[in-house]
């Protein structure tokens, strides 16, 4: 009998605890990881996170993603809730820190429509994409040389700007829920009213450093302190100093004047040329205004070239 018990303590015990515990083990990862510092035509490099399934048989297209907001704590995806069935379908996925963000290289501009095309090293995130991906076709083996993007927000806006001027590759994205004028309808302004502790707190957030900071309010209560800070002058008198690029565009101009309007993602966007998914949500800040402004652009863009045709 004692050699039974013996048996069951030191043999089928231990055997019972390995088999719950290897359950409650994470799965291992299904991707292998590479961090690489990628070129673009300027010279600058920019920190790009790509992911490879390891057991990959056929030709795969990829998935880019290109952020503000650090790629760098980017886990394997099938681990990642938003797309894990595309994970367990097979993609090669690719995260990149825009412009000036991160481990990124560069000097980040907020929604930069910069570029002057009439220079051949000028950049902006359309160039951007299509460098990372001509670079990710000619550097990255056994893929199908075809290219989708997605992103919310600043992600979504960011991926409808690669559609400008697209790289061959770049086939569709999904944008959901980016901005398209930051005056009339979204993050900034509503309808030309000044959101002052958006635009106040999001400017210092994505500007004040390379990574994302939090301003540091001398009081718990935001709504009392922004009651005292009195003219938006003071902003920049005891602040931000100037330093702010996006906060400076706030002060320079109250109004929709040229500026405004030439940051309008209406007014870059022609007729598509890759095919394009629109998401919105009904309880998104903005609702469905920058959804309907763009298909609205969209649809009288292709009316009129259906009448020239």
């Amino acid at each position: 009998m004692k050699a039974i018990i013996n048996f069951f303590i030191y043999i089928i015990l231990p055997l019972i605890s390995l088999s719950i515990y290897a359950q409650e083990l994470p799965p291992a990862d299904k991707y292998s990881r590479k961090d690489v510092m990628i070129k673009m035509r300027d010279g600058i490099k920019l920190n790009t996170v790509i992911f490879t399934p390891k057991d990959q048989k056929v030709k795969l297209p990829f998935l880019l993603q290109r952020d503000p907001y650090q790629v760098s704590v980017m886990g394997s995806p099938e681990k990642d809730y938003y797309v894990q069935d595309m994970a367990e379908d097979g993609y090669i996925f690719v995260y990149q820190d825009i412009r000036g963000r991160y481990l990124s290289e560069g000097k980040f501009e907020m929604l930069d429509f910069g570029r002057d095309k009439t220079d051949p090293k000028s950049t902006d995130e359309s160039t951007d994409t299509y460098d990372i991906i001509d670079w990710l076709l000619k550097n990255v083996p056994d893929n199908n040389e075809k290219v989708g993007m997605w992103g919310i927000s600043y992600d979504a806006w960011v991926a409808l700007i690669a559609t400008i001027d697209p790289h061959p590759a770049l086939k569709a994205i999904s944008e959901q829920a980016s901005p398209a004028d930051m005056f009339l309808g979204d993050d900034f302004h509503h309808n030309g009213a000044f959101r002052l502790s958006y635009g106040f707190e999001y400017a210092f957030m994505e500007e004040a450093a390379k990574t994302d900071s939090l301003f540091q309010f001398e009081n718990y209560d935001t709504y009392e302190w922004y009651l005292k800070l009195g003219s938006l002058a003071n902003v920049n008198k005891k602040y931000f100093h100037g330093k702010l690029p996006s906060w400076n565009d706030f002060a320079k101009h109250p109004n929709y004047d040229t500026f405004w309007k030439k940051q309008s993602l209406l007014f870059h966007l022609k007729s598509p040329k890759v095919a394009i998914q629109h998401v919105a949500g009904w309880w998104d800040a903005e609702d469905f205004t920058a959804l309907k402004r763009i298909i609205i652009h969209w649809r009288e863009m292709m009316t009129k070239i259906r009448i020239l045709s």
